[in-house]
């Protein structure tokens, strides 16, 4: 028999609810459309009445995975970032709203070439490339599987002729200067990571915490940054919102300058931004 697919959908809602799930109809909504092939915006105009067996077999897997707490884009294979879709694996870290500001405070001035420390799914390097049609950039990363999702990316965005990709332990391969470097990499505290949300769980736990106080990426990236920019060249970091104080003074011990501390959309404390004022 037919499965209604109004029936189906408070169903899942139920289910996602009992599982603890954050937003059961919002997910299982999203969910639904992916079952369905369509967007998420047409969902309401495009439901049928019933899902066929093939449909319904897709959104109870989906619903199954999403009460297991697997993130919605590792289940559907993709997030919006930026405005474009970007491909996510088990392999990437998802690429999250708040890095959006990283993104708006890059793009505030101009740049030619950037480099993306801790790349990932290239969510950030392929932003910015996207948004400065002259501009080339590299993306870095020490996971190959990681770089092979980025490179996928890249090609689906027509941007795959303006960036390069290697495998890198921070700055270890990386050759050349920059006008701005980026990054948003692993600062959980090894205390923080008993208390993470369950989704977390299912995310390279590389990509989120590089141990002890959460700090070790930041050191490395501050002390090598320098070789790696032109002179009046900027840094920005995302960071978490209780890092702020700590990462600045990395970066002015570095020789940085002009150091600010930006708040997200929910005033927390996101991104480290500020100026080489070394030699090239």
């Amino acid at each position: 028999m037919a499965e209604g697919a109004r029936e189906a959908l408070g169903a899942a809602v139920a289910q996602l609810r009992a599982a603890g799930v954050e937003d059961p109809p919002g997910d299982a909504r999203r969910l639904l459309a992916h079952a369905l092939g369509v967007g998420p915006e047409r969902l309401i105009t495009d439901m049928p009445e019933t899902l066929s067996a093939a449909e319904a077999a897709r959104f109870a897997a989906a619903i199954a995975a999403r009460a297991q707490r697997r993130p919605v884009a590792q289940i559907i294979g993709a997030r919006l970032f930026w405005g474009r879709r970007f491909r996510v694996t088990p392999d990437v870290l998802d690429p999250r709203p708040e890095t959006e500001t990283l993104v708006a405070e890059a793009l505030a001035a101009p740049f030619g070439s950037v480099l993306d420390l801790g790349t990932g799914s290239g969510a950030i390097v392929l932003s910015l490339l996207a948004e400065r049609p002259g501009a080339r950039g590299v993306g870095a990363d020490l996971s190959a599987p990681a770089l092979q999702v980025a490179a996928a990316n890249a090609r689906a965005l027509g941007l795959a002729d303006r960036v390069a990709f290697v495998r890198s332990d921070w700055f270890g391969a990386v050759a050349g200067r920059f006008d701005l470097i980026v990054a948003n990499p692993p600062y959980l505290a090894e205390a923080e990571l008993a208390g993470l949300a369950p989704e977390l769980a299912h995310e390279p736990r590389a990509a989120l915490s590089p141990g002890g106080d959460g700090l070790g990426a930041y050191r490395r990236i501050a002390a090598g940054a320098g070789a790696h920019l032109r002179p009046g060249g900027r840094i920005m970091l995302e960071i978490g919102p209780t890092q702020g104080q700590a990462v600045a003074a990395l970066l002015r011990g570095e020789g940085f300058g002009g150091v600010r501390i930006l708040p997200d959309l929910d005033g927390r404390d996101r991104v480290v931004a500020a100026v080489w004022q070394g030699q090239g």
